[in-house]
């Protein structure tokens, strides 16, 4: 089963996102980013490759041929998801298919209208029996 985590009160999902792929990478993990639109596909890219100063966290998007070989998929649709380890969802709906990964995480921000979206997310997920691990980022600052 599907392991669900939501993560509240991130003040910078992109940049909240990075850093979770930076530590799945490391551990050998595969992840696909479920985006809104092709202008966060750019700006999360961007994070991407100046997350470390270090190295950068390769990254495809998911139409692009060479998907197979990045370690991180970023998708607006899920059409041509190729893994089924790591989700990280930056939707405010839930993804049909977040069934067939083995962790799904939902960040949620400050804002009154993303907190709404992911109660219905949220309560989506607990009334089909996933547990669901809970942390604030307000009490981790």
């Amino acid at each position: 089963m599907t392991r669900v985590e939501f993560i509240f009160n991130v003040p910078d999902k992109l940049a909240k996102t990075a850093e979770l792929c930076e530590r799945a990478v490391a551990k050998g993990r595969q992840l696909t980013v479920l985006t809104q639109n092709d202008a966060m596909n750019s700006a999360l890219q961007q994070q991407l490759w100046q997350q470390s100063t270090a190295s950068f966290l390769p990254s495809s998007l998911a139409d692009d041929v060479m998907r197979q070989f990045s370690p991180i998929v970023l998708d607006m649709n899920g059409e041509n998801l190729i893994q089924d380890d790591v989700l990280i969802n930056l939707q405010s709906k839930h993804p049909s298919f977040f069934s067939r990964f083995r962790y799904l995480v939902e960040l949620v921000g400050h804002e009154e209208e993303d907190k709404a979206a992911a109660r219905v997310r949220f309560k989506f997920y607990r009334d089909r029996g996933y547990e669901i691990k809970r942390t604030d980022m307000a009490e981790h600052q």
